[in-house]
């Protein structure tokens, strides 16, 4: 096996998953074919004409415990044991190479194993001395704020300074990638958390994505997509044949995904969302909250998809830790019918006619991610919620017409 910096390194780095200094197993031939109906882009990366790509050269990944083939065999693995690939570098998002750290919390670099979040969040000419091809396999979750696709957009535009090609490995909008919801970011919104002009749920893969931003933002990466095989737009993750891996700590599951897109926004507010407890995202609540009330409120609206329920929890981290809180399970009935933002607005609207003195929000963090001030204005001057998201149509139906050029799949 080819290694062209530091053996010491990948040794290190094989005791947590890495594996460099062994042989390439039989078990882990690309020629094997996966299990799953769906084949995601690590596949075939070793089929041509993908193959082509990287062969003979010295690659650099973007990854994290969702880089897997369908055998769940890592990509890092596959690449290390190659005899004809050497892999010089590897680059984690947030939340770490092996995805162990929370929100937030700070990740170091070590060896030529770089992070790409905090102080840097795109790899430096340095980071990138050696490498000849860098690639991204990491599981999204089809929404805005999920940083790793502000990761993927940054990696993007430092290889493209570097005149480096940049590949992705393509997977599975986990969500449904059918779905288009949301306010569109406007300008002045953009952060790590709001990379583009994107609405909250977007509805692609992050291999349509990379061609969207790459030609909408006129970047000019030589960029290339290993598409997926067998993956139907309308599946979520569930249907693909494929195994859930927790791409974060408190994204568990595929129902936490599902209201994720309009349930994160609780961390802008000072409710809790959930964090320090078994069910982030679907577990809302606070001390002062007067929950059986809220759920009666909640039910009597009817929301489709979606059923509320009184349940008390004591986070052990985060907001509220260690204090009792009186709170409310969101349980997902329906996924196909169901609005996360609705779900979302209609919540904040009630809690608020309940405690108009108790509830608030952190207006720079609440409006960053939903990218714009006007939905926190509208729900403080008590507005329909149907008139919120009336106010976001124009925008996203534009993003829809745009959307459309850059899909892969039907």
């Amino acid at each position: 096996m080819q290694v062209t910096q530091g053996k010491a390194f990948f040794t290190l780095v094989a005791v947590l998953i890495l594996c460099l200094s062994l042989s390439c197993s039989p078990s882990l031939s690309p020629s094997l074919q996966p299990v799953g109906q769906v084949r995601v882009g690590t596949d075939r990366l070793f089929e041509e004409p993908y193959w082509n790509w990287i062969q003979g050269k010295r690659v650099g990944l973007i990854t994290n415990p969702t880089g897997v083939d369908s055998r769940l065999e890592a990509t890092m693995d596959l690449l290390a044991q190659h005899p004809d690939v050497q892999l010089v570098a590897l680059f984690a998002p947030e939340h770490g190479l092996l995805a162990q750290a929370q929100a937030e919390e700070a990740i170091a670099t070590y060896g030529n194993v770089y992070s790409l979040y905090g102080e840097t969040q795109a790899p430096t000419s340095e980071m990138l001395k050696g490498v000849e091809v860098l690639l991204y396999d990491i599981q999204d979750v089809g929404v805005r704020f999920y940083t790793y696709i502000s990761t993927m957009f940054l990696s993007m535009k430092a290889a493209t300074e570097q005149g480096i090609p940049f590949i992705v490995l393509d997977r599975p909008n986990p969500i449904d990638g059918s779905r288009v919801e949301g306010p569109v970011l406007q300008p002045g919104y953009e952060s790590f958390v709001g990379i583009y002009a994107l609405p909250i749920r977007y509805g692609m893969t992050v291999g349509e994505l990379a061609r969207m931003l790459n030609q909408e933002t006129d970047l000019g990466c030589d960029l290339k997509v290993v598409p997926l095989e067998g993956w139907q737009r309308q599946q979520w993750y569930d249907q693909t044949g494929l195994k859930w891996i927790s791409p974060s700590p408190n994204m568990s599951t595929v129902n936490t995904a599902t209201v994720y897109p309009g349930l994160c926004l609780i961390e802008g507010t000072n409710l809790s969302e959930g964090r320090g407890t078994t069910r982030p995202f679907e577990y809302i609540g606070a001390p002062w909250l007067k929950s059986r009330e809220l759920v009666n409120r909640l039910n009597r609206l009817q929301l489709p998809g979606v059923h509320f329920r009184q349940q008390a929890f004591t986070p052990t981290f985060s907001k509220y830790q260690d204090e009792p809180s009186q709170g409310i399970q969101i349980h997902v009935l329906d996924r196909n019918s169901l609005d996360p933002l609705r779900i979302l607005l209609h919540l904040l609207a009630e809690v608020r006619k309940l405690h108009p003195e108790q509830l608030e929000f952190n207006s720079v963090f609440f409006d960053r991610l939903m990218g714009n001030s006007s939905v926190r204005e509208a729900l403080i001057q008590g507005k329909p919620v149907e008139e919120i998201v009336d106010q976001w149509q124009p925008a996203l139906q534009e993003f829809k017409q745009t959307r459309e050029k850059y899909l892969l799949y039907p």
